[in-house]
């Protein structure tokens, strides 16, 4: 009897680790919270995400940890933002992890900007201009027309790396676009008065953002993409702004405040932290509130004046 329940238990080991692997959630790293969020959003239970940096973190500059390389190595499908964001981590990330199918040009490596029409896409590269990305600016997530973009593309990629739920996934993403697409409609009304309104800009961050509402960028702090700004180059701007009707400076969450503090008290306007990304601030908590605590602050900062 006792060698009879040994076989048995040594063929249902095998079928059982199967059948968990059938049913175990499909496991994604994003490379951004939002993406994290998105993921969420057209996966729910299928999906295990983790997500390699936070709301106060540059997506421009992480290190490729060994606690981040193993959760690359375990991932079945990457998401990051592309367009060169994570080009000073993501590659040695990849490489690193010796994981195949999440490799560039494979199913499980999805670039989200691959899916968006880029804005100031340089005519010339010349890196002593700064941070410049060839591929165009990458902040496409400040914009929830291009986030409507990537859920499209990146629920029809869940449905291939993942085909035993691809229903599921189709009917996520049709409830979610739903959604969106009405969430959109509410945002675009509350912000009409946002139009053609002048702003002032710490780092070219937010150009998708100004797309969409029609909001007029007249200065950017940075003298270059990702340079601190010294202070004659704070005086400059303020000497040119004398006799522009600026409303308010613009900030994500993960930068230090300190230059449009300085632009906001000298300048007499609005210094307006931006949540940037799901977390950036305690309203953005997922991909809705992201959206409805940006109008909110943009339009208090514009009746303020």
């Amino acid at each position: 009897m006792m060698i009879r329940n040994v076989l048995l238990a040594m063929i249902a080991a095998p079928l059982a680790l199967c059948s968990f692997s059938a049913n175990a959630a499909l496991r994604v790293l994003a490379c951004e919270p939002e993406w994290g969020a998105l993921a969420q959003e057209l996966g729910g239970s299928l999906v295990d995400v983790s997500v390699a940096t936070n709301a106060l973190q540059d997506p421009h500059q992480i290190q490729a940890k060994p606690s981040l390389i193993a959760r690359a190595r375990n991932a079945d499908l990457v998401v990051c933002t592309g367009a060169e964001l994570e080009i000073g981590w993501l590659p040695v990330l990849l490489q690193q992890s010796g994981n195949a199918k999440v490799q560039p040009g494979q199913p499980g490596n999805f670039a989200a900007a691959d899916y968006v029409r880029k804005l100031d896409v340089p005519t010339q590269l010349d890196r002593s201009q700064g941070d410049v990305h060839a591929a165009g600016n990458p902040h496409i997530q400040t914009d929830p027309r291009a986030i409507a973009q990537v859920a499209t593309a990146l629920g029809t990629r869940l449905q291939q790396v993942d085909p035993a739920h691809a229903s599921q996934y189709a009917q996520r993403q049709a409830d979610f676009m739903q959604r969106w697409q009405q969430a959109i409609a509410r945002w675009t009304a509350q912000a009409a008065p946002l139009k053609g309104v002048p702003v002032v800009s710490q780092h070219k961050a937010f150009v998708y953002l100004y797309d969409w509402l029609g909001l007029k960028e007249v200065a950017v702090l940075e003298p270059k993409p990702g340079v601190e700004p010294t202070a004659g180059h704070l005086q400059q701007v303020l000497t040119a702004l004398k006799d522009v009707p600026v409303r308010m400076v613009l900030y994500a969450a993960y930068q230090d405040p300190r230059s449009s503090e300085w632009l906001s008290k000298n300048a007499g306007i609005a210094a307006v932290k931006m949540p940037f990304t799901v977390g950036g601030t305690d309203g953005a908590k997922d991909l809705f509130s992201l959206f409805d605590d940006t109008i909110a602050r943009l339009l208090a900062a514009g009746e303020k004046r």
